[in-house]
């Protein structure tokens, strides 16, 4: 069982890496393409690779029942299509390190849902980390002086970014539902796809075709990165994750991808790293810790 944990716990880190590696091939796929053609292009190559997966742990691609389908469909619709066309609108205007310090008070809206609708405890610590994160958030979004906030000093995409946070913490929810009946590959790999054919038709809508002629080298190499490392990989481990330790405890390691995402977005995109982002940033870890810190 130690043994089982540690592996988790490692898989975490290592998802947490990868999506924080998303921000940054999303803001530099966000320049060529339309938002969803990138989230098309990205979940396509994501659902093969998973279903392939399946085809190779069962001998068969997975079933589902009747009374699966529509909890299914709502993880694609909540986790692959809204985070999708939230994730690359948002980033096509705010840098990829600033938008993941707002997508880090995520956690703290999973333990909040999960106190409210499932029963676990949310003392005064929870209250208070939930605040303080919250308080870090809008210290990020409002560039140092939350009083903007009041004054519609937010961006559209920062509201796009809060998007994310709350289309994920329906995802995550969901899954912990889906998973009572549902392995955790089984249920990531219907949901992108469920998730690719509802993107399909706004992307067709929006120039998928004639985007295609737009989409560089580096941007392929961003397309292979965020199906098959960040999507494929990267959510399966984090379902799996779901399903042992449950969803507070896994959600508390998303406060990882915000450093993995500065730090990436400063090495690859020269992002500077203001006062404001480091101390908004700071105070939504903080938040997160005291959160799940029982």
């Amino acid at each position: 069982m130690k043994q089982s944990l540690t592996y988790t716990y490692v898989l975490l880190v290592l998802s947490m890496m990868l999506w924080g590696g998303t921000w940054v091939a999303g803001r530099v796929l966000a320049q060529s393409v339309h938002p969803m053609t990138a989230a098309v292009l990205r979940f396509a190559l994501a659902s093969v690779i998973l279903l392939f997966m399946c085809w190779r742990a069962d001998g068969r691609l997975p079933r589902l029942r009747r009374d699966q389908i529509l909890p299914v469909v709502f993880l694609g619709a909540t986790g692959v299509f809204a985070y999708s066309y939230f994730f690359f609108t948002g980033l096509q205007s705010i840098s990829a390190g600033r938008a993941a310090l707002i997508v880090a008070c995520t956690p703290v809206c999973i333990a909040l849902i999960s106190a409210l609708f499932c029963g676990e405890r949310f003392g005064p610590l929870r209250a208070a980390g939930a605040l303080i994160s919250l308080v870090g958030v809008s210290v990020v979004i409002a560039d140092g002086d939350p009083l903007a906030l009041l004054a519609g000093g937010v961006s559209r995409g920062d509201f796009m970014i809060l998007g994310c946070v709350a289309s994920w913490t329906a995802y995550t929810m969901g899954g912990r539902a889906v998973m009572k009946h549902l392995p955790p590959l089984t249920s990531v790999a219907w949901s992108s796809f469920t998730g690719t054919l509802m993107l399909l038709p706004a992307a067709l809508a929006e120039g998928f075709i004639a985007d295609l002629n737009n989409v560089r080298p580096v941007d392929w190499g961003c397309v292979i990165f965020l199906g098959f490392l960040a999507t494929a990989l990267a959510y399966y481990w984090y379902y799996r994750a779901i399903s042992i330790i449950g969803a507070s405890r896994a959600g508390i390691f998303i406060n990882m991808v915000p450093a993995f995402a500065v730090l990436t977005g400063y090495l690859l995109l020269n992002e500077p790293i203001h006062l404001s982002l480091a101390v908004g940033g700071f105070m939504v870890i903080s938040g997160v810790y005291l959160t799940n810190r029982a």
